[in-house]
């Protein structure tokens, strides 16, 4: 799916035919609290301390490295269990996306 942004702004556009994206509409309120916060719960599983940037899936809480890292344990997550919105888990960040769109958020 195409990504689409208003000009001038970093902003999704609505998704062509289908108006906002559901799954980011469907997103909003109070976020879970993460599970492990500060650390990939995959990574740190393996006895793992190195990753880029972490996120939150929004459905669940689970914290995870992004795709920058050498596990993308994210997008893993994502097709591991359908959970389709995550934001990222980073100080001072709450952008949002949507795997299911491939929109930001």
């Amino acid at each position: 799916m195409k990504r689409l942004f208003r000009r001038g702004s970093s902003a999704p556009a609505a998704i062509q035919g289908q108006g906002p994206c559901p799954e980011l509409a469907a997103a909003t309120g109070q976020d879970p609290q993460p599970r492990t916060p500060g650390e990939c719960e995959d990574c740190a599983a393996l006895g793992e301390q190195v990753w880029a940037h972490l996120r939150m899936c929004l459905q669940c809480g689970r914290v995870s490295c992004c795709d920058s890292s050498p596990h993308q344990h994210a997008t893993a997550h994502f097709h591991a269990t359908g959970h389709p919105v995550m934001r990222s888990h980073e100080p001072g960040e709450d952008w949002r996306w949507c795997y299911v769109h491939s929109t930001l958020g």
